[in-house]
């Protein structure tokens, strides 16, 4: 069978190679193993992850973790831009 380049096959075509391969031990490369970062704990007043519980249901997160990952990492991004643009202010005014 000839193969087409793989960005051209669509999604039917690559199931179909999968599936006439899928028990073809030398069509398949060496199994990848990924290791996950350990998670961090942070320790939180019961009274604040119960607040934090109720705002990642009201915006339809899965967990609570989830919504606190995307609320912290939008926090640093602020502050990040927040500290690069004062950065840049200090910068000029000592520079006139």
């Amino acid at each position: 069978m000839r193969q087409k380049n793989k960005r051209s096959l669509s999604d039917k075509e690559i199931d179909s190679i999968v599936i006439a391969q899928a028990d073809n031990d030398s069509a398949w490369e060496r199994p990848s193993h990924i290791r996950r970062k350990k998670p961090t704990a942070v320790a939180l007043a019961s009274e604040l992850a119960a607040r934090a519980a109720f705002f990642a249901r009201l915006h339809r997160e899965a967990n609570v973790e989830d919504w606190l990952t995307r609320i912290i990492q939008e926090r640093v991004d602020l502050e990040e831009a927040a500290y690069v643009a004062l950065k840049r202010d200090l910068s000029s005014k000592t520079n006139v």
